[in-house]
C-alpha cells in the first residue's frame, strides 16, 4: 500500500504538514470515512501508530484547524475534515489499496460481457455496485473514434438514417434529409462505398478524404458518382461533435450512503446530473489534462447540488489519445483508499474492450 499522489484541481496550492500533523490528519480523515461522525482526540490517539498525550493531539488538531483542514461539528467537541483537508489527505497521504482476487474477476467477468454500445453501461453499473456510489461513463468523443463502417437506411421519401460503427463495435446514428430517388439498394451502394473510404480512419480524417473526392470530381460527368458522394458527405457532417453523452449506474447505489437518506437533496443530485451539459463539459476539460485518476471537489464542480461531493473519475481509451472518461459521484466522505484502484482498474479493462 505505497502513498501515490492522486492529482486533484488546486494541488500546487495545498499546505505543507509536518510528520505529526499528517498522522493526525489521516487518523481524523480515517475515522470520518468508516463512521461519518465527528473525531475527537481520544479516537485519534487509537487510531496513532504512535504513542502522543491527548493535549498534543487537541494541540495539533487546533493546528490543522487554523490551517483549515478540520472543521467543528456544531457543539460537538470533534472535528471532520474540510473539503481542503479531504484534498490534502488524497493528494499527498493516500495509501492506496490493492483489490481483492474476487473483486477483479468479478468485474473482469461482468466486462467480458460487454460488447460495443453496452460496454459503457456494463461499466457504470459495476462502479455503482462496487463503490456503492452513482457510477457513470461519458462515451467517446466521436471524432476521437476510429471507424469501421456505415449503414444507410431509407426510413421515408425524406429521411435517411445514418449509422457509423467503431472499430469498438459503438455505433453513432443520426438522421438527415433527403427527398432525392436513391432506394434502398442506391443507398446499400452508396453506404458500401462509404464504407471503404471511412475503414481505419477517424471522423475527421474520413471528412477531409470525403471532401477531396468531391473536389476532384466536379470536371466528371459520373451523376452517380456526385450524388452518392454528397449524401456520404451530408451523412458525415450530421454527425454529432463535441463531448460524449453521459451513461449513469443506478441510482439505487447512493442510497447505501447517509448524506442522500434525504429525498430533496437525492433530487437536487438527480436535477443536476441529469440535466447533463455542465458536467459533461467539466468532464471533458478534466479529460484534456488527466493521465490517470483524478479526485474532483466540489468546488471544482461549480453546482450547487453538487455542495459536499466529490468525483473519482478515470480517462480510458489510452494515455496518449484517450477517449472518454469514467467513474463515480458521491458524498465527499468516500473510501478513497479503494474507490481510486477500483475506478482506474475498470478504466484499464474499458481500454481493452473497446480495442478488442
Amino acid at each position: 500500500m505505497a502513498r501515490e499522489a492522486i492529482p486533484t484541481a488546486k494541488g500546487s496550492d495545498l499546505p505543507t504538514l509536518s510528520v505529526r500533523q499528517e498522522r493526525v490528519l489521516r487518523a481524523v480523515v480515517g475515522s470520518y470515512v468508516g463512521g461519518g461522525a465527528p473525531v475527537g482526540s481520544s479516537t485519534v490517539a487509537q487510531l496513532l501508530p504512535v504513542n502522543l498525550s491527548a493535549a498534543t493531539i487537541r494541540s495539533v488538531m487546533a493546528e490543522l484547524s487554523e490551517l483549515g483542514l478540520l472543521g467543528k461539528a456544531h457543539a460537538s467537541a470533534g472535528r471532520l475534515p474540510t473539503e481542503l483537508g479531504l484534498r490534502v489527505f488524497v493528494t499527498q497521504l493516500l495509501a492506496r489499496r490493492d483489490l481483492v482476487d474476487y473483486e477483479r474477476r468479478d468485474i473482469a467477468d461482468a466486462m467480458e460481457e460487454a460488447h460495443g454500445d453496452a460496454v459503457m453501461r456494463v461499466a457504470s453499473d459495476v462502479l455503482s455496485r462496487h463503490t456503492h456510489q452513482l457510477g457513470f461513463a461519458v462515451t467517446p468523443r466521436l471524432e476521437r473514434l476510429v471507424l469501421r463502417h456505415a449503414s444507410l437506411v431509407r426510413l421515408s421519401t425524406a429521411h435517411i438514417l445514418v449509422v457509423l460503427v467503431s472499430q469498438s463495435g459503438v455505433a453513432h446514428r443520426c438522421l438527415i434529409d433527403d427527398a432525392g430517388s436513391s432506394d434502398q439498394a442506391d443507398l446499400d451502394r452508396i453506404a458500401s462505398a462509404l464504407s471503404d473510404r471511412i475503414a481505419s480512419r477517424t471522423l475527421p480524417e474520413a471528412r477531409e478524404a470525403l471532401a477531396q473526392e468531391v473536389r476532384a470530381l466536379r470536371s466528371q460527368a459520373d451523376r452517380f458518382r456526385a450524388r452518392a458522394l454528397r449524401i456520404a458527405e451530408r451523412a458525415l457532417a450530421a454527425l454529432p461533435g463535441g463531448p460524449g453523452g453521459l451513461v449513469l449506474g443506478t441510482w439505487l447505489a447512493l442510497l447505501d450512503q447517509p448524506e442522500f437518506r434525504d429525498p430533496e437533496r437525492l433530487r437536487a443530485l438527480h436535477r443536476a446530473i441529469e440535466t447533463e451539459e455542465r458536467l459533461v463539459a467539466l468532464l471533458d476539460e478534466i479529460l484534456k489534462k488527466a493521465r490517470g485518476p483524478h479526485v474532483a471537489f466540489s468546488d471544482e464542480l461549480g453546482e450547487p447540488a453538487l455542495r459536499h461531493c466529490a468525483l473519482v473519475v478515470a480517462p480510458y481509451g489510452g494515455p496518449s489519445a484517450p477517449l472518454g472518461m469514467l467513474g463515480v459521484v458521491g458524498p465527499s466522505r468516500m473510501d478513497y483508499a479503494r474507490v481510486i484502484p477500483l475506478v482506474d482498474y475498470l478504466s484499464q479493462l474499458v481500454t481493452e474492450r473497446l480495442s478488442a
